[in-house]
This record gives C-alpha cells, structure tokens and sequence, in this order.
C-alpha cells in the first residue's frame, strides 16, 4: 500500500514537471495553454491569467470544453486539436497537476507538464495573480 505522496512522487517520475519561472516565460505565447485543476473555490481567490479552471475531479471529462477548441462540435477533433500542444497543469502544490499530467498522457496528450509547486510556489516566486471575474 501506498501512501498519496508516494504515489504522487511515483508518478512525477514519469511526467513532465516544470518550474513556475518555465510557466512565465511560456506565457510570453499567447496561444498558452494554461488549466488550473484546482477546485472552482480555490480559482476562484486568484489564478493565473489566462487559465482555464477544470477542477482535477472532471479533467478528462471537460477538456475537449478548452476555449482554444470548443468550436468543435466533436470531441474526437477537439482532442486531436490540443493532442500536441503544451499543456501547462497547475495546481496548489503540485499533487493534483501531477495526477492531472499523468491522466492525460494516458489519454494520449503528447505534452501535458505539471507546474511543480503549484499556485504556493507562483505566490512565493512573487508573480502575479488575477482575481477571478464571474
């Protein structure tokens, strides 16, 4: 039996994690996509600008929703559209993003990347959040 940190730390080692200072500077695109997984209370007390908030517990089920490809009436093309691209999963601190990366890896998504450290790591280094709009 396991524990969920070593079981989170199992899976980090088959992810791809990356630091918050990486998340900055990709955000210099602004094709970026970002999705905090974080539960909709959470989002809600400040995120990144720009992300989209599919709380973990609903991930695989809604991300064929993403703005960047909810134009499609098909979920099969939307998910072939964002199957290649970069995508940036964060959360707290950097459990759920990990499950998250993981989970749609084995979807098939070619690079999903956890942000290690999450949200308390962003606040830490001292980028900026935004307050959640309704």
């Amino acid at each position: 039996m396991k524990t969920a940190q070593e079981y989170i730390s199992e899976i980090k080692t088959h992810i791809i994690e990356v630091s918050t200072q990486e998340l900055l500077t990709a955000m210099l695109n602004p094709d970026v996509i970002i999705i905090d997984v974080r539960e909709h209370d959470e989002f809600t007390t400040g995120h990144i600008e720009g992300a989209v908030n599919f709380p973990r517990g609903v991930l695989e089920m809604k991300i064929h929703e993403h703005p960047l490809v909810s134009h499609h009436c098909e979920w099969v093309l939307a998910l072939n559209e964002l199957a290649d691209k970069d995508i940036y999963l964060i959360c707290r601190t950097g459990g759920r993003s990990a499950l998250a990366a993981a989970s749609l890896q084995n979807m098939g998504f070619s690079k999903p990347m956890s942000v290690a450290g999450g949200m308390m790591q962003w606040q830490q280094d001292g980028f900026p959040l935004v307050p959640h709009r309704k």
